[in-house]
């Protein structure tokens, strides 16, 4: 498989160089040059478990790394997962969650970031080189990559967040982690203004290549490539395709879901479920992909107007005339806005945005009718599903990102006496923390990796 630029600066390129290089010099985000049609593996495929169906799929993207290593470093990704089987699942009603918060650091960015410090480690020291890693959070990527990469020799990672605008527990998941190699910065900012710095210093292709600098965002394919696993793993296990409800802030997450229907996965549709940050909604029903003010919420992580991945998603609607996706992100980057001629078609994608008050009451129905209790991330899927009569359509999956004791303000909020607690978070309390912080400026980010450098 080789891997090109969404904006064509880039051709050729295998699967452990795309995922050492992060984001493109061009300024793209990396694809693969096709889409691996899996429709003649689905039997067989049905009765893999987890891990095994992911070593099936993520050997047709990485097949420059010999299967039989690929195969032992995606079995000690999830060896560290509480759940038999990495994923969970329960039945509320007519729709079916698929936990995907059994990681280490109780996130669904656990299921990619565990297999991409693996890949990381396993190909930096093949080459003898160094990596530094650049990322923004709105919240759960940061403690996932950290969890990821922590006390390994070849990475340093920086972790750009919004100051005071993830939740406390968020905060503490990065910010307690002692070893040298990790380093959180707090950012005068939102969570655009992190991810607007971190693509700024990307672009900066002397100073990327002088401090070795790699990305875990969602921009790096790779973690693109893990999430499709399990969208077709829950397909599989589904008596016809189903739709996904999907909490979304980034798109990474449902574009991953996306991918997975193009190989073949049966899967119906997709409800792109926003919070009152609704870019994206708003692009599904008109075609203006137009940013606004972000609005800080109880679903933090979601909490974003400039979607990273969804430059992705315009590649393939473009059908990959990489002129046309320069011409749109030139546009968009210099007024704010930037149209598509028609909405993309319902047939395959929805999308809704859900208030503050539509996620407290789905956290209080799903407790009310069902003794559960959702994380206001989920919620907001879950609220998409409900006022969007989803099941209506077909069987339903709503994608639950987080362990709700990770927000517990906001699961008080919709459930005063629902209990959000999980061992590993209580045992963050009194920890030391340790983080910098510093002003929205290209140059202070700068600054603050140079200065934090290890030396080799």
């Amino acid at each position: 498989m080789k891997y090109c630029s969404t904006r064509g600066g880039v051709n050729g390129l295998s699967f452990t160089d795309s995922l050492l290089m992060g984001l493109a010099p061009d300024g793209g985000l990396l694809v693969p040059e096709s889409i691996p049609d899996v429709c003649a593996h689905l039997e067989d495929w049905r009765q893999l478990n987890f891990v095994g169906l992911a070593q099936e799929v993520i050997a047709l993207f990485a097949d420059d790394i010999e299967r039989p290593v690929l195969d032992d470093l995606v079995a000690q990704a999830y060896s560290s997962f509480d759940h038999e089987d990495v994923v969970g699942w329960e039945r509320l009603g007519d729709v079916t969650l698929m936990e995907l918060f059994h990681g280490p650091t109780l996130a669904f960015k656990d299921v990619a970031l565990q297999l991409l410090g693996r890949l990381f480690e396993h190909v930096l020291a093949q080459r003898g080189e160094h990596l530094n890693i650049l990322g923004a959070t709105s919240g759960d990527t940061g403690s996932a990559a950290i969890a990821g990469v922590r006390g390994q020799a070849n990475i340093d990672i920086f972790i750009l967040y919004p100051h005071n605008k993830v939740s406390p527990l968020q905060e503490l998941q990065m910010t307690t982690v002692a070893d040298e190699n990790v380093h959180c910065v707090a950012v005068d900012g939102s969570f655009d203004d992190c991810q607007s710095l971190m693509k700024s210093v990307f672009a900066d292709l002397p100073f990327k290549a002088q401090y070795q600098l790699g990305a875990v965002n969602s921009v790096n394919w790779a973690r693109v490539m893990a999430q499709i696993v399990y969208y077709g793993y829950a397909s599989l296990r589904m008596p016809e395709a189903p739709i996904f409800s999907v909490p979304t802030g980034n798109f990474g997450n449902v574009f991953a879901a996306y991918l997975a229907r193009e190989m073949g996965f049966p899967i119906h549709k997709l409800m792109v479920a926003t919070n009152e940050n609704d870019i994206l909604a708003r692009f599904f029903a008109t075609g203006e992909y137009a940013r606004g003010d972000v609005h800080f919420t109880l679903s933090p992580a979601m909490d974003i107007q400039v979607a990273s991945n969804f430059e992705r998603f315009l590649y393939y609607y473009f059908d990959k005339d990489t002129a046309r996706l320069r011409d749109f992100m030139s546009v968009f980057q210099s007024t704010g806005r930037a149209s598509v001629d028609a909405p993309p078609s319902s047939d395959i994608i929805l999308a809704t945005s859900v208030d503050a008050q539509q996620t407290l009451a789905a956290i209080r129905q799903a407790y009310e009718d069902f003794g559960y209790v959702l994380d206001p991330h989920t919620a907001v899927a879950y609220a998409a599903c409900m006022q969007s009569d989803l099941a209506l359509r077909g069987p339903v999956i709503c994608v639950a990102t987080a362990h709700p004791a990770k927000f517990p303000e906001a699961v008080r909020q919709g459930v005063p006496d629902a209990l959000a607690q999980h061992p590993t978070l209580d045992a963050l309390q009194g920890l030391p923390s340790r983080r910098q912080r510093i002003a929205p400026t290209l140059d202070a980010v700068k600054a603050l990796i140079r200065d934090g450098v290890r030396a080799y």
